[in-house]
C-alpha cells in the first residue's frame, strides 16, 4: 500500500487528536469530592488484564482486548455512564531480573523504558484510557500499599465459627503465629540454582525453568505462605453470583477441588505411628491392599528398612527434579519404591505394604494414600507394574474390565456387603467415628499459596527476625524500598541477593530484615482497587471512590467487565479473589468479590496460522501497521476478524478491507480539488433523509447498539459498512446522514470521526456527543420496490408505497425521468404492472 494514495490522510490527524485528547483530559474519570462529579449517573468500570511491559513491546495479539474495552469505554461515556477505563503496569517480575543480570543494567532502567515504549504504543492506537490514573507495581508508592495489604494478611487470622478474616487480637489461642493468614513454613519448593529462586509449579515446565530452562529441583525452604486454603469453600460460593463464562468457572472449582469423604488412620506395624489418609471412597477401605507415601513425606527416613534405604534414597533424589506437574500426569509410565515397612488397615486388620512413589504429592491431602487398585485407575497401572494384589469390593452397576472406579454395590467388604456406594459411604463413616479410627471430612485439592521468591526485583516484605521469630514493622515505614545494588545476581544458595546488602539487612542491633520477596502476584492482586483512587496518599482506596466505583450496582462483583486472555483464568483470578475477600472481612473494601463479569478474548495467530513469536518470525506489531494504514484501520480489522472469544489468524488484506471502508466514509464528506487537497465534498447538503435512508439510518442505531452491548463488533461494524454504501452514491447527499454515522463509528475509529466531526463544523467533539437513539416506527418497510423494464431492459428500480395501486404504480413509473428519457419518441403501447415485483412498458 505504501507505493499507493492514502484513502484518507490518517497520518496527518491521527497523532493530532491523541496529542488533544490527553492534553485535554477527554478521558478522566472524575471521583466523588470531585469538581463536576455527577453522582447521579450510573458507573461502568471496565478494566484489561494487567499488562507485563516486556522488552518486546506489544504485538496486535494484545491490541485485541484493548480495543474491545476502549469500544465498550467510549460506548458508555456517550450513552451518559461515569467510565473508569484505566492502564497501568505489573513490572515486578523474574524477566526483568534476568535481564538485569544479563546486561548489567539495573531493573529499575529497563523497566522505566519498557514501560515508556508500551505506553507510546497504546497512546498510537488512540485508546482512551484515564492517564491520570496510571500505576506501575514497581512504584514505592504503589507498593506502600502492597506491603500494607500483606500486613493485613499477617495481622487476621481465619475465625472457623464465623467463616471470616479477623485481626489476629481477636484470636485467644496460645500460639497466634500457627493461624496467621500469612505465616512462615518450612515446604518443599522447585528451587533453580541458576536462577537462583523458588518457581511456582507453572514456572517449571519438565523439570526444567520456564525462563532459561534451568534444571529444577525440589528442595525443602523456609517460605511465607498464604492461608488461601482457609478461604476455598468461599472461593467456590463465591463464583455462583459472577457472571463469568461456565468454562472458567469450572477451571476454578476444578483447581479448588472440593471432595467430601474421610480421613482414615491406618497404622505403621513396627512403631505403631499413625498414617492418616483422606479418601473419596471410604466403602473401598476392604480393597486397599497397600499404602504408598509421597516420597517428601516425614516418615519416609523413619520407616524404610535397612535393606531398602539405598533404593528409596536414590528414587526420592530422582523425583526431587520434577515438578507436580510432571508427577501427576495421567499417561506416564508408574515408578515408585517399597520402603520395607508395612501398615495395619483399620477395618481387617490386614497387613499391606507401604511403598514410596512419585504420584502421590505432599501438597494434596495428607501425603498418603490407601491403594484399592481394583477402583482406581493409577493405583490399577501401579499395581499391575509391581505384581501387587488387587481386590474388588465394589460389583459396578455397569459391567467394566479391568479397573471399574465408578459406583455400584459392595462385596467383599464383611457388614458392607450388598449396600449401594452412598449408603456404603455412610455407614463406613459412621463405623470409622464410632471407633475413633477416621472421621467425615471435605478435602480440598487448593494449597497455601507460597508467597516467598529469592529475588532482588520484588516488593520486600514488611517483616523482621530477632531471636528467632518474626515481627511485622510499623505501618509508618512504609513503603519498605529495596536497596541500591550494583550486584544484585543469585547467591548460588537459597540466600536471595538481598541479603548481600548488610547495612539494609541490619534493622537493628537484634533485628534483622526478611530478605526475600515478595512473587509478581502480589502487585497484580489489588491494582483494579488502586486504580479507582490512584493518588490517595491516605488509603489504598478511599472510602468513596470504593462505594461509587466497586460497589453502585449492589452486585458481588464491583468491576463491571474484566477482558483478557485465559492463561489467567485460574492463579490470577483466584489470588485477586482471596485477597479482596480478605480485604472484604476485615472492613476495608464494599464488595464480597473484585469481578463482576469476565470475558476471555481469542488469540490472534501470526499470518501463518502459528502462535506469534519472534522464534517464528511471525509477530506483527501494531507501530508497522499504524504506519502503513493507520491505527483506526487497525482497530476496525481487530475487531472485524470474528467474534472476540474466538482464535484468528491474522491477515494483512484484511487490514487493508477495512482501509478501504474508511476510505469510503471518508469520502462521503471529503473529496480532492484540483491541488490534492482534501476539501468538504460540494454533494453534502442540508436535506432531510428520503424514507429509505431513514430506515436504513435507524436500523444503523438500532443494530450497532445492540450488537456493541452483545460484545459483537464484527456484525456491527458490518452494519455500518451497509450505511456507509447507501449513502456513498447519493447525490446530494444530505450531511445529517454523517451526524448519525459519525458518533456510531467513534468507539471504532475515533480519530477517523473526530476528524470529520471537526471539518464538518459540528459542535464539540464527536466521542463526546449522546449517543444516537432509533426510532423503531422508521424501520417498518412501508415501501416497496419495482424493477421498471422498457422493452425487457432494466431502466429503474422504483420505490413505491406498499399499498398503491396498479394506476399509481404505473403513473410513477411512467413519471420516472429515466424512464422519460428511455421511451423519448416513441409512443407507450402497453404497462403491465406485476403488484409487488415489477413494471413492464411496452414502447413503439
Amino acid at each position: 500500500m505504501s507505493t499507493q494514495r492514502k484513502q484518507f490522510p490518517f497520518s496527518e490527524f491521527e497523532p493530532k487528536w491523541q496529542q488533544q485528547w490527553i492534553e485535554g483530559g477527554a478521558f478522566r474519570a472524575k471521583n466523588p469530592g470531585d469538581a463536576g462529579f455527577d453522582a447521579t449517573k450510573p458507573k461502568f468500570y471496565i478494566l484489561d488484564m494487567f499488562p507485563y511491559p516486556s522488552g518486546d513491546g506489544l504485538h496486535v495479539g494484545h491490541v485485541e482486548g484493548y480495543t474491545a474495552t476502549d469500544i465498550l469505554a467510549r460506548f458508555h461515556r456517550m450513552r451518559g455512564f461515569n467510565v473508569l477505563h484505566p492502564m497501568g503496569w505489573d513490572a515486578f517480575g523474574l524477566p526483568a531480573e534476568q535481564y538485569a543480570i544479563k546486561t548489567g543494567q539495573h531493573p529499575r532502567v529497563t523497566t522505566a523504558r519498557n514501560i515508556e515504549n508500551f505506553r507510546r504504543q497504546l497512546q498510537a492506537v488512540g485508546f482512551s484510557f484515564d492517564w491520570d490514573r496510571e500505576v506501575s507495581t514497581t512504584d514505592p508508592e504503589y507498593f506502600r500499599w502492597t506491603q500494607w495489604i500483606f500486613l493485613q494478611l499477617y495481622n487476621s487470622w481465619f475465625n472457623p465459627a464465623s467463616k471470616k478474616a479477623e485481626p489476629i487480637s481477636s484470636y485467644t489461642g496460645a500460639d497466634p503465629d500457627s493461624v496467621r493468614l500469612a505465616y512462615v513454613a518450612e515446604m518443599p519448593v522447585n528451587w533453580c540454582q541458576q536462577l537462583g529462586t523458588v518457581l511456582a509449579n507453572e514456572e517449571v515446565v519438565d523439570g526444567k525453568s520456564e525462563v532459561g530452562g534451568f534444571p529444577v529441583e525440589r528442595r525443602p525452604l523456609r517460605q511465607w505462605m498464604l492461608r488461601i486454603t482457609a478461604f476455598a469453600e468461599r472461593l467456590i460460593e463465591g463464583l455462583d453470583g459472577l457472571d463469568w463464562p461456565e468454562g472458567i468457572k469450572l477451571l476454578q472449582r476444578n483447581w479448588i477441588g472440593r471432595s467430601e469423604g474421610a480421613s482414615v488412620k491406618f497404622q505403621e506395624e513396627k512403631t505403631g505411628t499413625a498414617i492418616e489418609v483422606f479418601t473419596t471412597r471410604p466403602d473401598t477401605l476392604f480393597g486397599a491392599t497397600y499404602m504408598i507415601l509421597a516420597p517428601e513425606h516425614s516418615l519416609v527416613s523413619e520407616i524404610t528398612t535397612a535393606e531398602q534405604k539405598e533404593a528409596v534414597e536414590k528414587y526420592r533424589l530422582s523425583v526431587a527434579s520434577k515438578s507436580d506437574l510432571d508427577r501427576t500426569e495421567l499417561n506416564k509410565e508408574k515408578s515408585g519404591v517399597f520402603t520395607g515397612a508395612h501398615a495395619i488397615n483399620p477395618v481387617n486388620g490386614e497387613r499391606i505394604p507401604i511403598w514410596i512413589a512419585d504420584y502421590v504429592l505432599m501438597g494434596y491431602g495428607t501425603g498418603a494414600i490407601m491403594a484399592v487398585p481394583a477402583h482406581d485407575e493409577r493405583d490399577f497401572e501401579f499395581a499391575q507394574k509391581f505384581s501387587l494384589p488387587v481386590r474388588e469390593v465394589v460389583r459396578p452397576t455397569e459391567p467394566c474390565a479391568g479397573c471399574c472406579s465408578g459406583e455400584g454395590v459392595a462385596i467383599n467388604s464383611l457388614f458392607l456387603d450388598g449396600l449401594p456406594t452412598a449408603e456404603a459411604k455412610r455407614q463406613i463413616t459412621a463405623w470409622l467415628e464410632e471407633k475413633s479410627l477416621g472421621r467425615g471430612t471435605v478435602n480440598f485439592k487448593l494449597r497455601d499459596w507460597l508467597f516467598s521468591r529469592q529475588r532482588y526485583w520484588g516488593e520486600p516484605f514488611p517483616i523482621v527476625w530477632e531471636n528467632g521469630n518474626h515481627r511485622a514493622i510499623s505501618g509508618g515505614e512504609l513503603p519498605l524500598i529495596q536497596p541500591d545494588m550494583e550486584d544484585f545476581k543469585p547467591t548460588g544458595t537459597p540466600e536471595p541477593p538481598l541479603s548481600k546488602a548488610r547495612d539494609w539487612v541490619r534493622y537493628s542491633e537484634t533485628a534483622e530484615r526478611e530478605t526475600n520477596t515478595m512473587p509478581q502476584w502480589a502487585g497484580s492482586c489489588w491494582y483494579y482497587l488502586r486504580f479507582c483512587d490512584a493518588r490517595n496518599s491516605e488509603r489504598f482506596i478511599g472510602q468513596p471512590a470504593d462505594d461509587y466505583w466497586m460497589g453502585k450496582n449492589a452486585k458481588p462483583g464491583g468491576v463491571d467487565l474484566y477482558i483478557g486472555g485465559t492463561e489467567h483464568a485460574v492463579l490470577h483470578l483466584l489470588y485477586a479473589r482471596f485477597w479482596h475477600k480478605v480485604l472484604f472481612d476485615l472492613g476495608h473494601l464494599t464488595t464480597p468479590e473484585p469481578f463482576q463479569r469476565l470475558v476471555n478474548q481469542g488469540m490472534i495467530l501470526g499470518p501463518d496460522g502459528q502462535k506469534m513469536s519472534k522464534s517464528r518470525g511471525n509477530v506483527v506489531t501494531p507501530d508497522s501497521v499504524i504506519a502503513e494504514y493507520g491505527a483506526d484501520s487497525l482497530r476496525l480489522y481487530e475487531m472485524f476478524m470474528g467474534p472476540l472469544e474466538q482464535m484468528k489468524p491474522w491477515s494483512m488484506k484484511g487490514v487493508e478491507g477495512v482501509y478501504r471502508f474508511l476510505g469510503r466514509v471518508w469520502r462521503l464528506a471529503m473529496e480532492e480539488n484540483q491541488e490534492g487537497e482534501w476539501v468538504l465534498s460540494k454533494d453534502l447538503q442540508e436535506i432531510p433523509l428520503n424514507n429509505q435512508q431513514l430506515r436504513v439510518a435507524h436500523a444503523t442505531i438500532k443494530k450497532v447498539t445492540s450488537d456493541i452491548g452483545d460484545l459483537a463488533f464484527n456484525t456491527a461494524i458490518s452494519q455500518m459498512m451497509v450505511f456507509t454504501n447507501e449513502f456513498v452514491n447519493a447525490t446530494p447527499r444530505p450531511i445529517e446522514a454523517l451526524r448519525i454515522l459519525l458518533p456510531l463509528l467513534s468507539p471504532f475509529a475515533p480519530h477517523l470521526a473526530e476528524e470529520l466531526w471537526s471539518r464538518l463544523g459540528f459542535a464539540g467533539l464527536a466521542s463526546q456527543q449522546p449517543w444516537p437513539v432509533h426510532d423503531e416506527a422508521l424501520l417498518v418497510e412501508n415501501e416497496i420496490e419495482l424493477v421498471v423494464q422498457v422493452n425487457g431492459k432494466v431502466r429503474e428500480r422504483l420505490r413505491v408505497p406498499k399499498d398503491s395501486t396498479k394506476e399509481q404504480i404505473e403513473k410513477a413509473a411512467l413519471e420516472s425521468p429515466k424512464v422519460v428519457e428511455a421511451t423519448a419518441g416513441l409512443s407507450i403501447a402497453k404497462v403491465i404492472v406485476v403488484p409487488g415485483k415489477l413494471v413492464n412498458i411496452v414502447a413503439k
